[in-house]
């Protein structure tokens, strides 16, 4: 017979949403289930966000010698030791892995099993020989790379980003298909570092992001040497002696394209197979888990966080989410989840990042709105580091409310911060141009676009009237 086990609250699913549920609910002392049947630490750690960045910034590392002659310097192209780049690219993984491990969980008082999990009913979930009847069930499974149905690939080898960190050896000639965030930054890193690279997109690269701004993108990833085929659908793929060959078709007949590698980064699919949720009662579709404003499955004893419920695709927001379901999970709080002021960062070179609407999206719900934009070609510590690609663009209502914001550039995911706050608290731009910011930095950009706003009143007819009229009276 199973054992059947009853704690407070059952969470499936051990990545970014799910470990911050896990840790919260137990250290808030709940009795807590946590099951995983993978790795501990989810995508994020050991296919996403953490290997990708660490690649990432050893391919910039490389490509740094390119801008030392801006800088009065001299220096030779590095050697690429592509085993030590992976070798680098694992340590990372490793070093943060033990904030993520079983051991640490159950330091923390979590049940840790490590099995597939599946609903036998709408109360119940069986992992291995247990059943878990718990109070309350978070799924929190993440999503994993979607694989086409293109001809030919069943029989032809391939990578996602599930895999492209088992590489040792630097590919001859990276084929990407997909120009989105993952295929751009991977297409990047692996160019930067040596091999030749083709991205291959069906629309237009970063589709997601404004168009004005992904040009800048644009134009850096064929500057580095990357053959970008937007506009192009992938007719099939086959194995080519020991390589690939990717047939597409731009709409003026097929080109046939040979490569090394093949790697797939056409997006994601919610992780919702083998879960039983019909069982449990749980609708679901391809976009993955439905849920409410709360986050509560229609089972209301289940609660789905993270990339699974459909949603934002992102670490933060799967961060994001597992304070919601704990208000609402331990404490019965009617709290809502809010993704107003969400952010993202492509992190390429030039970073291109964004919050809350874009120009599009601004016309269409507002009507008549403000566009402010300031190249960092005209901030001076961008003029000091040689680093002036870019731009941030600014969205408001014309009183100056604050709608949303875009910055390509040197750090701008690290500079979009201050405009996401402005959003999630419904600031003005007044707010923004009156801060004092901190000088030389790359972050006065920000001042400076907002105070762009009131430039033409301030310098006006009329302001030049008063200020005369002012001085009839000493």
């Amino acid at each position: 017979m199973p054992t059947i086990i009853e704690p407070d609250i059952c969470v499936i699913g051990a990545g970014s949403a799910g470990l911050s549920i896990a840790a919260g609910a137990s250290q808030m002392g709940a009795e807590t289930v946590l099951i995983e049947k993978g790795r501990m630490g989810g995508d994020c750690l050991n296919y996403g966000c953490i290997p990708s960045k660490a690649l990432l910034v050893a391919a910039k590392a490389a490509h740094a010698h390119t801008r030392m002659s801006e800088l009065g310097l001299r220096a030779k192209a590095p050697e690429v030791d592509f085993a030590a780049v992976s070798a680098h690219v694992h340590g990372v993984i490793d070093t943060i892995a033990p904030h993520d491990s079983v051991e640490r969980f159950e330091g923390l008082g979590v049940r840790v099993i490590q099995a597939a999990a599946t609903f036998t009913g709408p109360r119940e979930v069986s992992a291995g020989d247990l059943r878990i009847r718990a109070r309350r069930f978070v799924v929190a499974t993440g999503s994993q790379p979607l694989v086409p149905p293109i001809p030919g690939l069943a029989s032809t080898p391939y990578l996602t980003n599930e895999t492209v960190f088992d590489l040792t050896e630097l590919p001859a000639h990276l084929i990407v298909i997909g120009g989105g965030p993952i295929g751009c930054e991977l297409g990047q890193a692996f160019r930067l570092l040596g091999a030749q690279v083709t991205i291959v997109e069906m629309a237009s690269i970063l589709p997601k992001d404004d168009p004005e701004l992904v040009d800048v993108v644009r134009q850096r990833l064929r500057a580095d040497g990357i053959a970008l085929r937007e506009g192009s659908r992938v007719v099939r793929v086959a194995k080519a002696g020991t390589g690939i060959e990717v047939t597409v078709n731009s709409g003026e007949g097929e080109t046939a394209l040979t490569g090394s590698t093949l790697l797939l980064a056409a997006g994601r699919r919610p992780g919702v197979e083998g879960l039983g949720l019909e069982a449990a009662g749980i609708a679901y579709d391809r976009r993955g888990i439905t849920v409410d404003a709360r986050l509560r499955t229609s089972n209301k004893r289940v609660f789905a966080a993270g990339d699974v419920s459909g949603g934002y695709q992102f670490t933060h927001v799967a961060g994001y989410h597992a304070g919601i379901v704990l208000r609402n999970a331990l404490f019965r709080l009617p709290a809502k989840a809010d993704t107003r002021a969400v952010p993202w960062v492509t992190y390429t070179d030039p970073e291109l990042a964004h919050v809350g609407l874009d120009e599009a999206g601004a016309r269409q719900a507002h009507g008549k709105i403000r566009i402010l934009r300031w190249p960092f070609a005209e901030v001076d510590r961008a003029l000091a580091e040689r680093r002036t690609d870019g731009f941030i663009k600014v969205i408001a209502t014309p009183r100056g409310k604050i709608l949303g914001a875009t910055i390509v550039g040197a750090h701008a995911g690290e500079g979009i911060l201050p405009w996401v706050l402005a959003l999630t608290k419904g600031l003005n731009l007044s707010h923004m141009a009156q801060i004092i910011a901190p000088y030389p930095t790359l972050g006065e950009i920000s001042k400076r676009v907002a105070g762009s706003f009131y430039t033409d009143r301030l310098f006006s007819a009329g302001t030049k009237r008063l200020v005369r009229f002012l001085a009839r009276f000493g």
